[in-house]
């Protein structure tokens, strides 16, 4: 009976996260506090990266918008050829790619939507059979459009198995997208609020990921059934300033 109440009561409590207002309680966030706006972007941890093209035109197979829609699904079966680098460039550029900057490195423009262009995401890469590509975890460099070396993992499909709750269909993809979070640069705007709509921006990337790879004979299927600790530990993040929170193998259908 005491287990079933405190499920009812957690239940309660994440309908009520839901049906944030906006309202002001009395508290002051960083930016009305006037104090530093964090990074648009997480500084590069490598010295090797590689420059991403943006000419993307001779990869559409489906222009039909109407019909992409139609025919976005999930696909939890890959075929065992290689992506190219311009066919996961243009899923970067579609999912966190920067349009412009405004003011005084104030904000980014993005191909997706972000509350108050906050845009609280990193993404990482566990890269599996992209063509030209070492094995490996690779962070994107949106300013820049570029991807950057993170690290050589042994066994690194058994690794995204385990960081993705054991779904072993992750692992025969060509890449793993996963989409950490970088809380304060949402906290600093939204405070209290600010959960709430990172959570919904995650929608916006991830839609974008699926209509994205169905226009160039792709598929994907998005996951949020992951191990918390092992996904943060194979992309070497803290689990506290940052962590993931999506996860979506892609691969050639």
């Amino acid at each position: 009976m005491e287990n079933n109440q405190y499920i009812k009561s957690k239940i309660h409590s994440n309908r009520e996260f839901m049906k944030s207002t906006f309202a002001d309680e009395g508290y002051e966030s960083d930016q009305q506090k006037q104090l530093p706006q964090p990074s648009l972007t997480k500084a590069p941890m490598s010295n090797v990266t590689i420059k991403l093209n943006r000419e993307f035109s001779s990869l559409i197979k489906e222009p039909d918008y109407l019909k992409l829609v139609q025919e976005r699904k999930s696909h939890r079966v890959y075929k065992k050829e290689s992506m190219t680098l311009d066919q996961l460039s243009f899923l970067l550029w579609t999912t966190q790619g920067i349009k412009e900057i405004r003011g005084d490195n104030y904000a980014t423009i993005r191909t997706v939507p972000s509350a108050g262009a906050r845009h609280a995401f990193e993404t990482y890469l566990a890269v599996l059979n992209i063509a030209g590509l070492e094995k490996g975890i690779y962070h994107y460099l949106p300013l820049d459009h570029s991807l950057e070396f993170i690290a050589k993992v042994d066994n690194l499909e058994d690794k995204v198995s385990d960081s993705l709750c054991e779904q072993k269909f992750a692992a025969k993809s060509a890449v793993v997208f996963y989409y950490s979070a970088v809380p304060y640069r949402s906290e600093w705007r939204y405070l209290l609020e600010s959960h709430k709509v990172m959570l919904i921006d995650a929608g916006h990337v991830m839609q974008n990921l699926y209509l994205s790879c169905e226009a160039i004979g792709c598929g994907t299927c998005a996951i949020a059934a992951f191990n918390q600790e092992s996904a943060d530990k194979l992309l070497k993040l803290d689990g506290e300033d940052e962590f993931v929170i999506y996860a979506a193998p892609v691969g050639v259908v």
